[in-house]
């Protein structure tokens, strides 16, 4: 009686071994797949992954299904997979098609709003990515490129200089700093240094966006709109709107991309 309380239900052990098998077929499905399913996923790759996980999933918990069933298809993923993989490596054409192009987000320092609308990418994406990146300053950008991977490649400036925070003996350079310069990029990106008492290093940080004053980050650093649309004014900036990003930095560098419709 005691031995037959402790045995395990058919459906249990077919349970069991179904989940067993399933899983080497699919870890050696993803193997033969390559290491690019792992260091990146295009478009395609993540259809057939999100379809090989669905279809385990769905032979695993009806036990009334034969594997066969699940296997079958994800065999087939894999060559179709596979195919594409190889007819891509000869064809550029083909591999566009399936992986697309990256796109250039940032050039010669100035944002590419137009590309940044069409893939759907935001000044917060880019801010974030750029920090990832070690990245102070849109300023310090020669190109960013968004990879089609979803990764941001960034290229700084040639002679940018190195993000360093502004603390105790810094604190003495950065005012030495802005005693020397008052510069200005080209095209439509501008930078100024001022002096500002801002005591962290998530920077830079954004003063607008998107034609919009970031009230909350103004007061961070002691500010008013009234200073922020004189120093604007310096820029020849005459309206927040035309403003598509101003952020400052940690040694207070300003940095303004003006939007294109006020320049035609």
């Amino acid at each position: 009686m005691l031995l037959s309380r402790r045995r395990l239900p058919l459906e249990t052990w077919s349970l069991l071994i179904r989940t067993i098998v399933i899983y080497f077929v699919v870890f050696l499905i993803m193997r033969f797949m390559g290491k690019r399913e792992i260091g990146k996923l295009s478009v395609l790759d993540l259809v057939i992954s999100v379809m090989v996980a669905e279809i385990a999933v769905i032979v695993i918990e009806d036990v009334d299904r034969p594997m066969w069933d699940g296997i079958v298809p994800m065999v087939v993923l894999l060559l179709i997979q596979i195919s594409t993989a190889m007819i891509s490596m000869n064809n550029r054409k083909l591999r566009l098609l399936f992986d697309g192009k990256p796109s250039v987000i940032i050039a010669k320092g100035k944002i590419n709003r137009d590309v940044m609308r069409k893939q759907r990418y935001n000044l917060d994406d880019l801010m974030l990515q750029l920090r990832e990146n070690k990245i102070t300053s849109v300023a310090d950008v020669e190109f960013a490129i968004l990879e089609t991977s979803g990764k941001l490649s960034v290229i700084p400036k040639d002679g940018a200089e190195e993000s360093e925070v502004a603390f105790g003996s810094d604190r003495k350079k950065q005012h030495a700093d802005v005693e020397k310069s008052n510069r200005t990029l080209v095209a439509t990106g501008r930078e100024k240094i001022i002096p500002i008492n801002y005591r962290y290093e998530i920077l830079p940080i954004p003063l607008i966006m998107d034609g919009k004053v970031q009230d909350e980050n103004l007061e961070k650093i002691e500010k008013t709109r009234f200073w922020l649309k004189n120093v604007l004014q310096e820029q020849k900036v005459n309206d927040f709107k035309e403003v598509f990003l101003c952020t400052i930095d940690h040694k207070g560098r300003l940095f303004v991309d003006v939007n294109q419709k006020r320049l035609t």
